[in-house]
Protein backbone atom coordinates (compact mmCIF):
# COMPACT_ATOMS: atom_id res chain seq x y z
CA UNK A 1 0.00 0.00 0.00
CA UNK A 2 2.86 2.38 1.05
CA UNK A 3 4.50 1.79 -2.19
CA UNK A 4 1.65 2.70 -4.32
CA UNK A 5 0.53 5.95 -2.67
CA UNK A 6 4.96 6.84 -3.16
CA UNK A 7 4.62 5.83 -7.27
CA UNK A 8 1.82 8.46 -7.58
CA UNK A 9 3.54 11.23 -6.04
CA UNK A 10 5.98 10.75 -7.91
CA UNK A 11 4.25 10.70 -11.14
CA UNK A 12 2.32 13.97 -9.89
CA UNK A 13 5.49 15.58 -9.90
CA UNK A 14 6.74 14.41 -13.26
CA UNK A 15 3.82 15.38 -14.87
CA UNK A 16 1.52 13.48 -17.28
CA UNK A 17 3.33 11.15 -19.71
CA UNK A 18 2.06 11.90 -23.62
CA UNK A 19 3.04 9.06 -26.62
CA UNK A 20 5.97 10.94 -28.75
CA UNK A 21 3.59 11.10 -31.75
CA UNK A 22 1.24 12.99 -29.55
CA UNK A 23 4.23 15.74 -28.49
CA UNK A 24 5.12 15.54 -32.07
CA UNK A 25 2.26 16.87 -33.39
CA UNK A 26 1.71 19.48 -30.22
CA UNK A 27 4.52 21.13 -31.18
CA UNK A 28 3.96 21.78 -35.05
CA UNK A 29 0.64 23.36 -33.92
CA UNK A 30 2.58 25.77 -31.84
CA UNK A 31 5.08 26.60 -34.22
CA UNK A 32 2.40 27.15 -36.90
CA UNK A 33 0.33 29.17 -34.61
CA UNK A 34 3.29 31.52 -33.59
CA UNK A 35 4.39 32.28 -37.19
CA UNK A 36 0.66 32.95 -38.14
CA UNK A 37 0.75 35.72 -35.35
CA UNK A 38 4.13 37.20 -36.74
CA UNK A 39 2.30 38.29 -39.56
CA UNK A 40 -0.22 39.45 -38.71
CA UNK A 41 0.23 43.46 -40.10
CA UNK A 42 -0.08 46.11 -37.44
CA UNK A 43 -1.56 49.76 -37.19
CA UNK A 44 1.91 51.31 -39.23
CA UNK A 45 2.05 48.22 -41.14
CA UNK A 46 -1.46 48.61 -42.70
CA UNK A 47 -1.01 52.49 -43.49
CA UNK A 48 1.74 51.68 -45.40
CA UNK A 49 0.31 48.95 -47.01
CA UNK A 50 -2.68 51.03 -47.86
CA UNK A 51 -0.36 54.03 -48.87
CA UNK A 52 0.53 52.01 -52.23
CA UNK A 53 -2.52 50.13 -53.56
CA UNK A 54 -1.99 47.34 -56.00
CA UNK A 55 -4.12 45.89 -58.18
CA UNK A 56 -6.71 48.27 -57.68
CA UNK A 57 -10.10 47.27 -59.81
CA UNK A 58 -11.49 51.15 -60.79
CA UNK A 59 -15.23 51.16 -60.25
CA UNK A 60 -17.54 53.93 -61.34
CA UNK A 61 -18.02 56.51 -59.48
CA UNK A 62 -22.01 58.06 -58.77
CA UNK A 63 -21.99 62.26 -59.35
CA UNK A 64 -23.41 62.21 -56.10
CA UNK A 65 -19.99 60.38 -54.29
CA UNK A 66 -17.67 63.01 -56.17
CA UNK A 67 -16.23 66.04 -54.14
CA UNK A 68 -15.58 67.69 -57.17
CA UNK A 69 -16.70 68.78 -60.49
CA UNK A 70 -14.84 65.93 -63.12
CA UNK A 71 -12.26 67.39 -65.32
CA UNK A 72 -13.64 68.21 -68.94
CA UNK A 73 -12.21 66.37 -71.99
CA UNK A 74 -9.35 68.47 -73.72
CA UNK A 75 -10.33 69.86 -76.91
CA UNK A 76 -7.62 68.59 -80.12
CA UNK A 77 -5.32 71.11 -81.13
CA UNK A 78 -6.74 72.79 -84.24
CA UNK A 79 -3.94 73.26 -86.90
CA UNK A 80 -3.40 76.67 -89.01
CA UNK A 81 -4.49 77.25 -91.94
CA UNK A 82 -1.17 79.16 -93.49
CA UNK A 83 -1.72 81.47 -96.81
CA UNK A 84 1.59 82.88 -98.66
CA UNK A 85 0.90 86.26 -99.66
CA UNK A 86 0.58 86.66 -103.45
CA UNK A 87 1.72 90.01 -105.99
CA UNK A 88 -1.74 91.95 -106.13
CA UNK A 89 -3.29 90.29 -102.85
CA UNK A 90 -5.06 92.58 -100.02
CA UNK A 91 -5.85 91.58 -96.85
CA UNK A 92 -9.57 91.19 -97.57
CA UNK A 93 -8.75 88.90 -100.90
CA UNK A 94 -6.99 86.57 -98.48
CA UNK A 95 -9.79 86.54 -95.98
CA UNK A 96 -11.65 85.26 -98.63
CA UNK A 97 -9.35 82.64 -100.15
CA UNK A 98 -9.79 81.59 -96.05
CA UNK A 99 -13.01 81.54 -96.39
CA UNK A 100 -13.46 84.15 -93.50
CA UNK A 101 -16.37 86.65 -93.52
CA UNK A 102 -15.93 90.26 -94.09
CA UNK A 103 -17.20 90.70 -90.24
CA UNK A 104 -14.42 88.56 -89.15
CA UNK A 105 -11.69 90.98 -90.97
CA UNK A 106 -14.11 93.84 -89.60
CA UNK A 107 -13.58 93.07 -85.72
CA UNK A 108 -10.28 91.92 -86.31
CA UNK A 109 -9.15 95.41 -87.50
CA UNK A 110 -11.39 97.27 -85.41
CA UNK A 111 -10.29 96.15 -81.85
CA UNK A 112 -6.64 94.49 -82.49
CA UNK A 113 -3.85 96.36 -81.78
CA UNK A 114 -0.53 97.02 -84.27
CA UNK A 115 -2.57 96.52 -87.62
CA UNK A 116 -0.75 98.34 -89.68
CA UNK A 117 1.47 95.70 -90.36
CA UNK A 118 -1.72 94.24 -91.89
CA UNK A 119 -1.99 97.04 -94.67
CA UNK A 120 1.72 96.73 -95.39
CA UNK A 121 1.39 93.21 -96.49
CA UNK A 122 3.88 92.29 -99.21
CA UNK A 123 4.07 89.18 -101.25
CA UNK A 124 6.56 86.40 -99.78
CA UNK A 125 4.61 87.23 -96.40
CA UNK A 126 2.57 84.32 -94.80
CA UNK A 127 -0.28 84.58 -92.70
CA UNK A 128 -1.96 81.76 -90.72
CA UNK A 129 -5.47 81.48 -89.29
CA UNK A 130 -7.52 79.21 -86.60
CA UNK A 131 -10.99 78.67 -87.54
CA UNK A 132 -13.38 77.80 -85.60
CA UNK A 133 -16.14 75.07 -86.41
CA UNK A 134 -18.59 77.33 -87.41
CA UNK A 135 -16.05 78.82 -89.51
CA UNK A 136 -15.18 81.65 -87.30
CA UNK A 137 -11.58 83.46 -87.00
CA UNK A 138 -10.46 82.35 -84.26
CA UNK A 139 -6.96 83.27 -84.40
CA UNK A 140 -4.76 84.80 -86.90
CA UNK A 141 -0.66 85.33 -87.41
CA UNK A 142 1.51 87.22 -89.51
CA UNK A 143 5.04 86.85 -90.40
CA UNK A 144 6.53 90.32 -90.17
CA UNK A 145 9.81 88.85 -91.14
CA UNK A 146 11.97 85.83 -90.18
CA UNK A 147 12.71 86.83 -87.00
CA UNK A 148 8.82 88.86 -85.98
CA UNK A 149 5.81 87.20 -86.04
CA UNK A 150 2.39 89.07 -84.49
CA UNK A 151 -0.43 86.59 -83.42
CA UNK A 152 -3.92 88.12 -83.18
CA UNK A 153 -6.28 86.06 -81.03
CA UNK A 154 -9.83 86.37 -80.13
CA UNK A 155 -10.93 87.11 -76.65
CA UNK A 156 -14.52 88.10 -74.75
CA UNK A 157 -14.54 92.15 -76.18
CA UNK A 158 -12.37 91.48 -79.47
CA UNK A 159 -8.65 90.21 -80.96
CA UNK A 160 -5.76 90.77 -78.27
CA UNK A 161 -2.18 90.87 -79.93
CA UNK A 162 1.00 89.03 -78.95
CA UNK A 163 4.12 89.85 -80.61
CA UNK A 164 6.82 86.71 -81.01
CA UNK A 165 10.49 87.01 -81.66
CA UNK A 166 13.64 84.74 -82.50
CA UNK A 167 16.74 85.54 -81.63
CA UNK A 168 19.21 84.92 -84.24
CA UNK A 169 22.62 83.09 -83.90
CA UNK A 170 25.52 85.67 -84.74
CA UNK A 171 28.36 84.63 -86.18
CA UNK A 172 31.59 87.07 -86.81
CA UNK A 173 32.45 87.33 -90.52
CA UNK A 174 35.50 88.93 -92.24
CA UNK A 175 36.10 89.89 -95.64
CA UNK A 176 39.26 91.57 -97.78
CA UNK A 177 39.42 93.00 -101.23
CA UNK A 178 41.10 95.01 -103.68
CA UNK A 179 40.06 97.70 -105.47
CA UNK A 180 39.95 96.97 -109.19
CA UNK A 181 37.17 99.59 -110.28
CA UNK A 182 34.86 100.76 -107.68
CA UNK A 183 34.46 99.44 -103.69
CA UNK A 184 31.28 98.41 -104.98
CA UNK A 185 32.49 95.66 -107.31
CA UNK A 186 35.64 94.29 -105.19
CA UNK A 187 33.19 94.42 -102.16
CA UNK A 188 30.65 91.75 -103.97
CA UNK A 189 33.54 89.81 -105.28
CA UNK A 190 34.29 89.09 -101.94
CA UNK A 191 30.93 87.98 -101.43
CA UNK A 192 29.94 91.08 -98.69
CA UNK A 193 26.22 92.03 -98.92
CA UNK A 194 25.20 95.23 -100.28
CA UNK A 195 23.76 96.42 -97.21
CA UNK A 196 27.54 95.95 -95.30
CA UNK A 197 28.61 98.04 -98.91
CA UNK A 198 26.53 100.85 -98.38
CA UNK A 199 27.33 100.84 -94.12
CA UNK A 200 31.18 100.71 -95.10
CA UNK A 201 30.49 104.12 -97.67
CA UNK A 202 28.71 105.63 -94.77
CA UNK A 203 31.18 105.37 -91.89
CA UNK A 204 34.68 106.39 -94.06
CA UNK A 205 32.23 109.09 -95.63
CA UNK A 206 33.38 111.57 -93.38
CA UNK A 207 36.85 110.92 -94.30
CA UNK A 208 37.02 109.73 -97.70
CA UNK A 209 34.72 110.26 -101.20
CA UNK A 210 34.29 107.55 -103.07
CA UNK A 211 33.67 108.77 -106.02
CA UNK A 212 37.17 111.00 -106.69
CA UNK A 213 39.15 109.74 -103.27
CA UNK A 214 39.34 105.53 -104.26
CA UNK A 215 41.98 104.25 -106.51
CA UNK A 216 43.14 101.05 -108.21
CA UNK A 217 44.75 98.85 -105.45
CA UNK A 218 43.24 100.83 -102.76
CA UNK A 219 41.83 97.50 -100.00
CA UNK A 220 39.59 97.05 -97.45
CA UNK A 221 39.43 94.93 -94.60
CA UNK A 222 36.08 94.62 -92.60
CA UNK A 223 34.69 92.48 -89.64
CA UNK A 224 30.94 91.88 -89.39
CA UNK A 225 27.92 89.81 -87.88
CA UNK A 226 26.24 87.41 -89.93
CA UNK A 227 22.78 86.51 -88.66
CA UNK A 228 21.23 82.77 -88.36
CA UNK A 229 18.09 81.16 -87.49
CA UNK A 230 18.04 77.59 -87.23
CA UNK A 231 21.30 77.03 -89.37
CA UNK A 232 19.44 79.74 -92.15
CA UNK A 233 21.67 82.30 -92.65
CA UNK A 234 18.78 85.46 -92.47
CA UNK A 235 21.34 88.29 -93.05
CA UNK A 236 24.24 90.43 -92.42
CA UNK A 237 23.99 92.48 -88.77
CA UNK A 238 26.53 95.16 -87.87
CA UNK A 239 29.98 96.09 -89.00
CA UNK A 240 32.54 95.72 -85.94
CA UNK A 241 35.79 96.95 -86.91
CA UNK A 242 36.71 97.90 -91.14
CA UNK A 243 39.84 99.10 -91.99
CA UNK A 244 40.51 101.31 -95.36
CA UNK A 245 43.77 101.39 -97.16
CA UNK A 246 44.02 104.70 -99.10
CA UNK A 247 46.84 105.80 -101.12
CA UNK A 248 49.46 104.59 -98.55
CA UNK A 249 47.14 106.25 -96.08
CA UNK A 250 45.34 103.94 -93.19
CA UNK A 251 41.35 104.58 -92.05
CA UNK A 252 40.41 102.40 -89.29
CA UNK A 253 36.88 102.47 -87.96
CA UNK A 254 35.85 100.73 -84.45
CA UNK A 255 31.72 100.11 -83.47
CA UNK A 256 31.43 101.64 -79.61
CA UNK A 257 28.60 101.33 -77.58
CA UNK A 258 28.92 103.66 -74.56
CA UNK A 259 27.68 103.66 -71.26
CA UNK A 260 24.05 105.47 -72.31
CA UNK A 261 23.54 102.86 -74.91
CA UNK A 262 24.41 105.13 -78.00
CA UNK A 263 26.15 103.95 -80.76
CA UNK A 264 29.09 105.28 -83.45
CA UNK A 265 32.01 104.82 -85.30
CA UNK A 266 35.68 105.84 -84.16
CA UNK A 267 39.28 105.96 -84.50
CA UNK A 268 41.89 104.31 -82.78
CA UNK A 269 42.23 107.00 -81.44
CA UNK A 270 38.49 108.09 -80.30
CA UNK A 271 37.78 110.68 -82.93
CA UNK A 272 34.29 109.93 -84.24
CA UNK A 273 34.25 108.75 -87.93
CA UNK A 274 31.09 110.56 -88.17
CA UNK A 275 31.60 114.31 -89.11
CA UNK A 276 29.66 116.99 -88.84
CA UNK A 277 27.78 117.15 -92.11
CA UNK A 278 28.19 114.41 -94.96
CA UNK A 279 30.66 115.49 -97.96
CA UNK A 280 27.34 115.19 -100.07
CA UNK A 281 24.32 113.87 -98.89
CA UNK A 282 23.49 111.19 -101.32
CA UNK A 283 25.16 108.68 -103.35
CA UNK A 284 25.75 110.89 -106.62
CA UNK A 285 26.85 109.64 -110.64
CA UNK A 286 28.38 113.10 -110.98
CA UNK A 287 28.46 116.60 -110.10
CA UNK A 288 26.68 118.61 -113.23
CA UNK A 289 26.90 121.97 -112.13
CA UNK A 290 29.39 123.58 -109.25
CA UNK A 291 28.81 126.41 -106.53
CA UNK A 292 28.96 129.92 -108.75
CA UNK A 293 28.37 133.10 -108.56
CA UNK A 294 28.18 133.70 -112.16
CA UNK A 295 26.51 130.68 -113.53
CA UNK A 296 24.38 130.98 -116.91
CA UNK A 297 21.67 129.90 -115.66
CA UNK A 298 20.27 126.54 -117.68
CA UNK A 299 16.53 127.23 -117.96
CA UNK A 300 16.64 131.17 -118.03
CA UNK A 301 19.77 131.78 -120.06
CA UNK A 302 20.62 134.76 -117.77
CA UNK A 303 23.26 134.96 -115.16
CA UNK A 304 22.53 133.94 -111.67
CA UNK A 305 24.58 132.82 -109.11
CA UNK A 306 24.53 129.24 -108.17
CA UNK A 307 24.29 128.87 -104.63
CA UNK A 308 24.86 125.31 -104.37
CA UNK A 309 25.87 122.15 -105.77
CA UNK A 310 23.48 120.19 -108.35
CA UNK A 311 24.18 116.56 -108.36
CA UNK A 312 23.19 114.22 -111.08
CA UNK A 313 21.38 111.09 -110.36
CA UNK A 314 18.91 108.75 -111.33
CA UNK A 315 14.90 109.75 -110.06
CA UNK A 316 14.34 108.17 -107.25
CA UNK A 317 18.29 107.85 -105.65
CA UNK A 318 17.56 108.38 -101.87
CA UNK A 319 18.58 111.85 -100.49
CA UNK A 320 19.88 111.89 -97.10
CA UNK A 321 19.67 114.62 -94.39
CA UNK A 322 23.40 116.23 -94.27
CA UNK A 323 23.78 116.61 -90.49
CA UNK A 324 21.66 116.15 -87.36
CA UNK A 325 18.81 118.78 -87.02
CA UNK A 326 15.40 119.62 -87.15
CA UNK A 327 13.07 120.23 -90.80
CA UNK A 328 12.08 124.24 -90.46
CA UNK A 329 10.35 124.28 -93.81
CA UNK A 330 9.44 120.90 -96.44
CA UNK A 331 6.97 121.68 -99.24
CA UNK A 332 6.72 122.57 -102.92
CA UNK A 333 7.04 126.05 -104.86
CA UNK A 334 7.09 126.67 -108.32
CA UNK A 335 10.84 127.34 -108.77
CA UNK A 336 11.99 124.65 -106.05
CA UNK A 337 9.58 121.64 -107.01
CA UNK A 338 9.48 119.39 -104.03
CA UNK A 339 11.77 121.09 -101.50
CA UNK A 340 12.97 120.41 -97.54
CA UNK A 341 14.87 122.83 -95.44
CA UNK A 342 17.09 121.34 -92.57
CA UNK A 343 18.41 123.72 -89.74
CA UNK A 344 21.21 122.33 -87.79
CA UNK A 345 21.98 124.05 -84.43
CA UNK A 346 21.98 128.41 -84.74
CA UNK A 347 24.41 128.21 -87.49
CA UNK A 348 24.03 125.85 -89.86
CA UNK A 349 21.32 125.97 -92.62
CA UNK A 350 21.01 122.95 -95.68
CA UNK A 351 18.48 122.89 -98.41
CA UNK A 352 17.55 120.32 -100.55
CA UNK A 353 15.22 121.25 -104.00
CA UNK A 354 13.47 119.56 -107.02
CA UNK A 355 12.73 116.33 -105.02
CA UNK A 356 10.47 113.60 -106.42
CA UNK A 357 9.08 113.00 -103.28
CA UNK A 358 9.55 114.26 -99.71
CA UNK A 359 10.20 111.78 -97.00
CA UNK A 360 9.85 114.14 -93.65
CA UNK A 361 7.61 117.37 -92.81
CA UNK A 362 7.98 120.80 -90.79
CA UNK A 363 9.15 120.09 -87.26
CA UNK A 364 10.50 116.80 -87.46
CA UNK A 365 14.00 115.85 -86.55
CA UNK A 366 16.31 113.75 -88.51
CA UNK A 367 19.56 112.10 -88.11
CA UNK A 368 22.86 112.60 -90.38
CA UNK A 369 21.97 110.17 -93.15
CA UNK A 370 18.62 109.90 -92.72
CA UNK A 371 16.19 109.54 -95.99
CA UNK A 372 14.72 113.04 -96.27
CA UNK A 373 13.16 112.52 -100.17
CA UNK A 374 14.13 111.23 -103.28
CA UNK A 375 15.99 112.61 -106.45
CA UNK A 376 13.62 113.90 -109.39
CA UNK A 377 12.83 116.69 -111.77
CA UNK A 378 10.66 118.96 -110.10
CA UNK A 379 10.35 122.82 -110.28
CA UNK A 380 12.49 124.63 -112.65
CA UNK A 381 15.06 121.59 -113.86
CA UNK A 382 16.04 120.16 -116.93
CA UNK A 383 16.83 116.62 -115.66
CA UNK A 384 16.64 114.41 -112.72
CA UNK A 385 19.41 116.08 -110.24
CA UNK A 386 19.53 117.40 -106.39
CA UNK A 387 20.48 120.85 -105.90
CA UNK A 388 22.02 121.57 -102.32
CA UNK A 389 22.76 124.56 -100.34
CA UNK A 390 24.83 124.96 -97.36
CA UNK A 391 24.52 128.35 -95.51
CA UNK A 392 26.23 129.20 -92.28
CA UNK A 393 24.93 131.83 -90.66
CA UNK A 394 22.55 133.14 -93.17
CA UNK A 395 25.81 133.23 -95.86
CA UNK A 396 25.27 130.28 -98.56
CA UNK A 397 29.14 129.17 -98.44
CA UNK A 398 30.70 125.65 -101.60
CA UNK A 399 29.10 122.83 -100.10
CA UNK A 400 32.55 121.09 -101.91
CA UNK A 401 34.67 122.66 -99.25
CA UNK A 402 33.06 124.08 -96.30
CA UNK A 403 33.21 120.49 -94.70
CA UNK A 404 36.50 120.57 -94.46
CA UNK A 405 36.66 124.32 -92.39
CA UNK A 406 34.17 123.26 -89.94
CA UNK A 407 34.97 122.20 -86.15
CA UNK A 408 36.49 118.94 -85.73
CA UNK A 409 34.62 115.60 -85.09
CA UNK A 410 33.53 114.86 -81.28
CA UNK A 411 35.74 111.83 -79.28
CA UNK A 412 35.18 109.10 -76.68
CA UNK A 413 35.21 111.31 -73.59
CA UNK A 414 37.67 110.90 -71.09
CA UNK A 415 36.01 109.11 -68.42
CA UNK A 416 34.86 106.69 -71.45
CA UNK A 417 37.95 105.86 -72.63
CA UNK A 418 38.76 103.36 -70.21
CA UNK A 419 35.82 101.71 -71.76
CA UNK A 420 36.21 102.25 -75.64
CA UNK A 421 39.64 100.90 -75.10
CA UNK A 422 38.77 97.24 -73.57
CA UNK A 423 35.81 97.35 -76.36
CA UNK A 424 38.23 97.19 -79.52
CA UNK A 425 40.84 95.49 -78.24
CA UNK A 426 40.21 92.70 -79.81
CA UNK A 427 38.93 93.87 -83.06
CA UNK A 428 42.34 95.91 -83.28
CA UNK A 429 44.35 92.68 -82.88
CA UNK A 430 42.08 91.38 -85.40
CA UNK A 431 42.59 93.33 -88.09
CA UNK A 432 46.68 93.92 -87.31
CA UNK A 433 46.78 90.06 -88.12
CA UNK A 434 44.38 90.09 -90.90
CA UNK A 435 46.04 92.95 -92.92
CA UNK A 436 49.63 91.06 -91.58
CA UNK A 437 48.23 88.35 -93.20
CA UNK A 438 47.24 90.03 -96.65
CA UNK A 439 50.19 91.80 -97.25
CA UNK A 440 52.16 88.55 -96.37
CA UNK A 441 49.90 86.92 -99.45
CA UNK A 442 50.29 89.61 -101.80
CA UNK A 443 54.17 88.87 -101.29
CA UNK A 444 53.70 85.84 -103.45
CA UNK A 445 53.87 83.20 -99.99
CA UNK A 446 50.63 81.94 -100.23
CA UNK A 447 48.64 80.56 -103.05
CA UNK A 448 45.51 81.36 -101.30
CA UNK A 449 43.37 84.61 -102.47
CA UNK A 450 41.87 87.55 -100.38
CA UNK A 451 38.07 87.83 -99.58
Amino acid sequence: MLDRQKKRHAAFREGPRFPRRHLAIAASTLIALGISLLMLPGENAEAKRTAIPLNLELTPISPSEQESEPLSPIEPQREWLEIEVRPGDSLSSIFSRAELSPQDLHELISTAKKTKALNRIRPGQKLGFQISEQGKLDAMSLQVDKLNSLIYERGVTGFSTTEVSETPEVRQRVASATITSSLYKAAQEAGVSQSIIMELANIFGGVLDFVYDVRKNDYFIVIYEELYLNGERLGSGQILAAQYFNRGDSFQAYRYVNKQGEIDYFSESGESMRKAFLRAPLDFTRISSRFDPKRLHPVFKTVRPHRGVDYAAPRGTPVYAAGDGRVMEAGYSRANGNYVFIKHGEAYVTKYLHLHKRAVSRGERVRQRETIGWVGSTGYATGPHLHYEFLMNGVHRNPATIVDKLPPPTRVGRNDMPDFLQQISGLQLQLRTYAAQRNYNSLGNSPGSEG
